[in-house]
């Protein structure tokens, strides 16, 4: 059967990996200086790619050669005696090293499919990485998709040079099983590394170990990612568990991933995906190396799938609802790790944003409410029911104590007590030892998603205590009805206001049921948002950034707000 190549993809997948590769080639003898050994091995792919590819400017280049040799010469020189490499703070990283192991053996393929004339280059590659196969076969990790990318290299080394004792290796990590959810999420949650990491891990083991199992985590990963894809071509990020879970993240990264699938499977939504994310040019210099050991890539589509809407999913892993119409994008989330584990941390959910808002280019990028209640930071849902098809309650209770005397049999004549951590405070005190004075706030919010918009209502109950709902827009429009106060915000008290991009526009009413009026534009000390003591205490916030709306009060209250999206020409 004869195969079609997609002559324009793989033509842009060349001209992406020259735009770095010449300007190193044009100076072959020049020393990499600071450049990190991640940086180096990818270097030496790409301009090993670009000599073999008939569709690079360096096709056949000696120059393209003798400045992979410079990089290989500097990446030895950052080899330590265990075979790792030396650089960032990671230090004797296994898994660090497996990521610059596995591009040193996607180059030695490269190199060995050339013949006589990459012989060198081999060489080189070869001894780079047999010097780093036993660290990485011994070696340990401290995340979970290390385990995966450490597998992948281990796969890579035994691809090129056979040994059984790297596939029982393998072995073990993947007998603690992937880390997907039913959802088809990675434990991280993590579009970054499920994009950059996970996924590309798992594609090479499952055709190196023919373990189809591992093909279909992968799948199951994409065909959730479609449903966090946002009208602005990025991916939901507000339920990440790592560093992209307080920005936007790109579909490009997915592009081989949506496109080996889609070519090997014939999924036509996964077509529509690819050809999204490569939808504003193919930057990716890496490519270039992917189409060379996976030839599959270069094929033709298959025909797209359309995008349907309306479109609704509950992911309940990680508590987060998406609904998608031809008006309206709206996410709403209450996956937050920070209630169970009462600290900000690396490797948990933090983000406070509860909902955003897609509206065409007026975009409601986060909406999240503030409590003064003890410093303790933002409403961050502990739980989240589901109402009813695309309404949700989202609840957090806090408590703080007082903490009486200890009993007799518990005091010390020196005062030196142990120090503990009673949740928001640690001191030489006991406090688990001590009797304890509870005083507790609970916030509610109910969300009906709409094809149009959101309807809140919003539930603050216990002592009387500020609160601020803060709703942060994208910049490039003015919220209409709404008093600046400064610095970028702007406050609402009564009638609705609109913030206007275009012909798109955000429309917000809000609806005191219960409690006092709202604050006015004067109560800066309640119009603000305030991250909570484990950003303040050490100088640090998570707040957003864009033109902020807040609507803020005294509890107890009760309040409705409305969020309706209008687009003069709505998407189809």
């Amino acid at each position: 059967m004869q195969i079609t190549l997609d002559r324009e993809f793989v033509r842009a997948v060349a001209r992406a990996a020259d735009r770095p590769a010449v300007p190193l080639a044009a100076r072959p003898d020049q020393e990499p200086a600071g450049v990190p050994h991640r940086g180096l091995a990818r270097r030496v792919r790409t301009l090993l790619a670009a000599y073999r590819s008939p569709d690079s400017t360096l096709h056949g280049s000696d120059r393209a050669v003798a400045a992979a040799m410079t990089h290989l010469t500097a990446l030895r020189a950052v080899q330590t005696p265990s075979g790792l490499f030396a650089g960032g703070d990671n230090v004797q990283s296994p898994p660090d090293s497996a990521f610059t192991v596995n591009d040193v053996c996607d180059a030695h393929v490269i190199a060995v499919s050339a013949g006589p004339e990459l012989r060198e280059a081999a060489a080189v590659l070869a001894e780079i990485a047999g010097a780093a196969s036993e660290s990485l076969r011994t070696g340990g990790v401290h995340t979970p998709n290390h385990r995966w990318e450490l597998c992948a290299a281990l796969a890579r080394l035994h691809r090129s040079f056979p040994d059984d004792r790297l596939l029982d290796r393998i072995d073990a990590w993947l007998a603690e099983g992937v880390d997907i959810d039913a959802e088809g999420l990675y434990s991280e949650r993590s579009a970054n590394y499920a994009a950059h990491v996970s996924n590309p891990s798992l594609l090479l083991l499952a055709d190196v170990l023919d373990r189809t199992d591992l093909l279909d985590a992968v799948e199951r990963n994409l065909a959730t990612t479609l449903d966090l894809i946002r009208p602005d071509g990025t991916v939901e990020t507000v339920h990440s568990r790592r560093q992209d879970q307080n920005g936007p993240f790109p579909l490009a990264p997915f592009l081989p991933h949506y496109r080996l699938l889609a070519i090997r499977t014939g999924r036509g939504d996964f077509s529509r995906a690819a050809r999204l994310a490569a939808a504003d040019g193919i930057d990716d210099p890496d490519l270039l190396a992917e189409t060379l050991l996976t030839p599959d890539l270069c094929r033709v589509l298959p025909a797209p799938a359309a995008e349907t809407l309306r479109r609704e999913r509950y992911l309940t892993t990680a508590r987060l609802a998406v609904r998608a119409s031809a008006t309206a994008h709206t996410v709403v989330y209450g996956g937050s790790d920070v209630p169970g584990h009462r600290r900000i941390r690396s490797g948990l959910a933090c983000n406070p944003t509860f909902l955003r808002l897609f509206a065409g280019d007026a975009v409601l990028d986060a909406v999240r409410l503030s409590r003064g209640f003890f410093d303790l930071g933002p409403f961050r849902a502990a739980a989240v029911q589901q109402l009813a098809d695309n309404r949700y309650r989202l609840t957090e209770t806090l408590t703080a104590a007082y903490y009486q005397p200890l009993p007799p049999d518990l005091r010390r004549d020196d005062g030196a007590y142990r120090m503990a951590d009673e949740g928001r405070f640690s001191a030489a005190m006991a406090f688990p030892d001590r009797p304890r004075d509870e005083v507790s706030h609970t916030t509610r919010v109910e969300v009906d998603l709409r094809d149009d918009g959101a309807d809140l209502r919003i539930d603050i109950s216990g002592p009387r205590v500020p609160w601020s709902l803060e709703l942060t827009f994208r910049p490039g429009g003015v919220p209409d009805g709404a008093v600046p106060i400064g610095d970028g915000r702007w406050c609402l008290t009564s009638g609705p206001m609109t913030y206007r991009v275009g012909d798109d526009e955000i429309r917000v009413e809000a609806v005191v049921e219960a409690g006092e009026p709202l604050a006015g534009p004067d109560r800066s000390d309640v119009l603000r948002y305030d991250p909570g003591q484990d950003h303040t205490v050490v100088g640090g916030t998570d707040a957003t950034t864009g033109n902020r709306v807040h609507l803020g009060g005294l509890a107890p209250h009760t309040l409705t707000v409305a969020l309706r999206a209008r687009r003069t020409a709505p998407v189809a």
